[in-house]
């Protein structure tokens, strides 16, 4: 594994999606794909039944190259952190907190390489020892940040990865330089439609499970665009509108009266009158991301729409 995670200093993710615990002793059998020191989390979706995906053990999730500040090493091998590219301002002003294993961590290198940094824009990738040769790191997702260790070859890219000493090779096509401009709600609006059918997961931040906010975060996050990680969060960072000003692109919000907005979705429509709205969300009653016009159930808690 490399050097030892020291309490108080930075680390980054070494696997492709690590998935932030609420604590070690809330997980699961079925979790163990999760938990692997090489994660499978296709296996570990496919595993759940539709109670599983929805346990609240799952927090959130962390791509390959993550920062995390670590808190805390057990002996047990976990880590207590703060996921500190995720704001969570009512949980902690520094980050989402969480537990991970330590095997998915990596100590944070002193220096940065001075690159432009890529990020993945299929929807998911993998990483090779050489251009089109033996399989290192595979389910590499969207929106995962990694730096050129070089020029392409032969339609390959070769890219640092954390706990890896040589560079691993992606295919080139996969990647693109990082936006130095704001999307426009467009762009993210089709960067957010290409996960439709996705599985609903709780806490999923994944190409392969998401929950509703987890949806926002990660489209927005491919552009660059740091939101927060929780639905109620998001509503904090963006700006409200009129409803009935929302354009596609924007966000609805919903809360029942009295309590605390549990819902988000993505407007992918300019309402033609005040009951015919649409939105493309991760749906928790469908178990999937749709995109569909709001239900009367939706429309009578929605509380806002607001613009990022």
């Amino acid at each position: 594994m490399g050097m030892t995670l020291d309490a108080g200093r930075n680390a980054v993710v070494r696997v492709a999606v690590a998935t932030l615990w609420a604590s070690p002793e809330t997980t699961r059998a079925v979790d163990a794909p999760a938990l692997a020191d090489r994660t499978d989390i296709p296996a570990w979706i496919s595993a759940m039944n539709r109670d599983q995906q929805v346990g609240e053990c799952v927090l959130s999730q962390l791509l390959l190259g993550e920062r995390v500040l670590v808190e805390e090493v057990r002996a047990d091998g976990w880590a207590r952190v703060v996921a500190v590219e995720q704001p969570a301002a009512k949980l902690d002003p520094r980050g989402y907190p969480g537990w991970l294993p330590t095997a998915q961590l990596s100590p944070a290198p002193r220096e940065t390489p001075p690159a432009q940094p890529l990020v993945v824009d299929a929807t998911t990738t993998s990483l090779h020892a050489d251009p089109a040769g033996e399989l290192v790191l595979d389910g590499v997702i969207l929106g995962t940040r990694l730096l050129p260790a070089g020029p392409a070859r032969d339609g390959w890219r070769p890219v640092h990865a954390p706990g890896h000493r040589q560079p691993l090779w992606t295919p080139d096509g996969h990647l693109v330089p990082v936006s130095t401009r704001p999307p426009t709600a467009d762009e993210v609006l089709a960067m957010a439609s290409r996960l439709r059918d996705v599985v609903y997961i709780w806490g999923g931040v994944s190409a392969y499970g998401v929950d509703c906010s987890g949806l926002v975060h990660l489209a927005w996050r491919r552009f660059g665009v740091r939101l927060p990680r929780d639905a109620d969060d998001q509503a904090d960072a963006t700006t409200p509108l009129l409803l009935g000003a929302e354009r596609p692109g924007d966000l609805y919000f919903f809360a029942r009266p009295g309590r605390p907005i549990h819902h988000i979705g993505i407007v992918t429509a300019a309402p033609d009158s005040p009951d015919r709205r649409r939105m493309l969300h991760a749906c928790y009653t469908q178990r999937r991301v749709i995109e569909e016009p709001l239900s009367a159930d939706r429309a009578a808690t929605l509380v806002g729409a607001h613009r990022v």
